[in-house]
């Protein structure tokens, strides 16, 4: 099952993505619940509810999508450094002020978050803001939507918590993450968040044996699999939970892997023109120009 939050005539609208992905079916849901996107759908299941009723589907082509999650219920979490090569590949680049006590490869989940606010849709532009910073760079990432809430989940029991999964880009100020040394500030500048195409149901793609691919202008920069993760999505799932209540519609970016700007030498940063796309087998292409 694939939800996808769009407009069409200019109303928000959440939907049931046809499997040939032609063709989405709003749900029979209030403005103000349409209005959040996939969190009501979520919200609903975790609750017992069923799914809505549908509306006629309308051409997927004629509808803007939007970040499925068009404004999480609060922060996205975030894990940095959680595949080995890319772990080698930022603690050697002099710019990760976290290898300076923790080494190369982290011991335990590096978790950050990005501001609700900096989430924008499949499509959007991502600001480069120049007067700020130019250091700007792309990161790939498989994330997870909790369903199901829960403190002090259990890693044999962490998968079923997991709604599904979606995309994400977790565009980062390299110069302000180093800067700053804890990451927020640099990674929740307004855009830096692309989310999308869609969710999908972890019955379909639950994240763990999971194909990661970026491309900055055509050129294929990043491709792993989630099979090298560091820390697994269960484990991540049982580190956040351990102090923290997840809720239903709560997001989890798994990290990203080797290949990012920041690896090559000198850096290759996202300039105005650039477009960068990422696919994640089973969920999509997510697709945003730069500015």
């Amino acid at each position: 099952m694939k939800i996808a939050a769009y407009l069409d005539r200019g109303q928000p609208q959440v939907g049931l993505v046809s499997a040939d992905l032609q063709s989405v079916a709003p749900f029979q849901l209030p403005p103000a619940e349409a209005a959040l996107g996939a969190q009501a759908i979520v919200a609903l299941q975790a609750a017992g509810q069923p799914l809505p009723a549908t509306g006629a589907p309308v051409p997927l082509a004629s509808v803007q999508l939007l970040a499925p999650l068009p404004r999480p219920r609060r922060n996205v979490f975030c894990v940095g450094k959680n595949y080995h090569a890319h772990a080698k590949e930022f603690a050697g680049s002099g710019f990760d002020s976290s290898a300076k006590s923790g080494g190369d490869i982290p011991s335990v989940p590096i978790v950050f978050t990005k501001v609700p606010e900096c989430v924008v849709a499949p499509g959007a532009t991502i600001e480069i803001p120049a007067a700020v910073s130019t250091a700007i760079d792309y990161e790939a990432e498989l994330a997870i939507v909790i369903g199901k809430g829960g403190k002090g989940i259990q890693k044999a029991d962490a998968m079923a918590h997991v709604w599904g999964t979606t995309i994400v880009n977790d565009v980062t100020s390299r110069d302000w993450q180093s800067r700053h040394q804890q990451w927020d500030m640099g990674k929740s500048f307004d855009t830096f968040c692309p989310m999308g195409p869609w969710l999908v149901s972890a019955d379909e793609c639950d994240g763990t044996r999971t194909r990661v691919q970026c491309w900055v202008n055509g050129e294929l920069r990043q491709d792993a699999s989630t099979t090298d993760l560091i820390f697994d999505i269960p484990t991540l799932i049982e580190t956040i939970s351990a102090g923290i209540t997840l809720y239903p519609g709560d997001v989890i970016a798994t990290g990203t892997p080797v290949g990012v700007g920041i690896g090559f030498k000198p850096p290759r940063y996202l300039q105005a023109g650039d477009v960068v796309r990422i696919t994640i087998d089973g969920i999509g292409t997510l697709e945003n120009p730069v500015r």
